[in-house]
Order: structure tokens, then sequence, then C-alpha cells
């Protein structure tokens, strides 16, 4: 998939396609340390849970390179499982809002990572769209820092709704929200 340059600075075309994740998860966490205003030693733990994820059943990523072969922008995820560390902290707070079933048939998107300077062009909705696009599971879930914010709103467009607010993970300093969204994903 291919989506023209349309900002002032940049003329290029970005292509979605297939990331070998495990190979250049240190071009991913770069965008990701740039997009989220991570630090070293946070880049060093999210690498490893990185390179696990990747050997989850199902896992897998999509990137966003210029001509020129540089990620701008990535997204991976896998069919969730209520063992694995993510649905087991958002599990209790699913269960009071009634609604901890998203945690059973869906595609998780692990995480989604725009380059600033790469935002605001329609590459994180066709990233977001091309990887659930490909799921077998009838609903994807994800969470996202819970303020409006860009990402928000781009979910909520995308028909993603509100599952849990005020979701804390442990060593997170802000709250999360985790949404929920049938499949296919709504368009514009």
């Amino acid at each position: 998939m291919r989506l023209p340059g349309h900002a002032p600075h940049h003329h290029e075309d970005i292509v979605i396609g297939p990331l070998d994740l495990p190979s250049r998860v240190d071009e991913a966490l770069a965008v990701q340390a740039v997009a989220f205003g991570l630090g070293a030693d946070e880049i060093a733990v999210r690498r490893q849970i990185v390179l696990r994820h990747m050997t989850y059943p199902g896992a897998r990523a999509l990137g966003a390179t210029t001509p020129d072969g540089r990620l701008v922008g990535f997204v991976y995820g896998m069919p969730n499982d209520r063992t694995h560390w993510w649905s087991t902290i958002v599990e209790p707070y699913l269960r009071a809002q009634g609604v901890d079933d998203w945690l059973d048939n869906s595609f998780v998107i692990t995480e989604l990572h725009v380059h600033p300077r790469y935002q605001n062009r329609g590459i994180g909705r066709a990233l977001i769209t091309a990887i659930t696009d490909t799921a077998d599971e009838p609903r994807s879930i994800l969470s996202a820092i819970d303020t409006d914010s860009p990402a928000r709103g781009l979910y909520h467009s995308l028909g993603y709704v509100d599952l849990a607010r005020q979701v804390l993970f442990p060593s997170a300093p802000k709250p999360y929200a985790v949404m929920g969204a049938p499949l296919p994903l709504r368009r514009r």
C-alpha cells in the first residue's frame, strides 16, 4: 500500500508492508522513543518485550517505510491470550465493566507508533487497518493513554469504543483506556 506524501517538507511516498520486526527492532524502538517520549532504559526493557512478543503464535508486524527504506512507523499485534501479561492487568478492569469477554477471540494491537514528522498523513490509520484486515478474529482490542489525544481520536474514528478507563499498569505514570472494535474496522 502506498501513501502519497503531502506534508510540505515530505514529498516521498510511504510504503506500508510486512515488517521483520525482530531484525529491525532497534529502528522501530527509535520511532517509538520519539513518538512516545521514551528514555534509553525504557527502550532497553521494551526491546526484550518486543522480541518475546514476536515469538508468540500469530504475532505479526507491518512497517511504514520511505522509498529509501527508512522506517517511519510500525504496528504489531497478535491474537489475544488471557495468560499474557497485558491481559492479566486489564482483565479485572474489563470484568468490573462486564466486558471481559473481549479478551477472548480478539486481535490485540500491541504497539502502533508513527514518527512525529510523519503523523497526520494517514499512516497510523493505514497501519492499523492493514494489520486488522488480516486478522482471523472478529474483533480487536488495544490500550491507549486515557486522555483526549490524536491516537484516541483515530481509534474512535475506526470504531473502537472505551471498554474500561483509568486502567493502571505497573510502572506506567498515566492511566490507560482499553478500547475494542468489531472487525473489519470502520472506514471513514
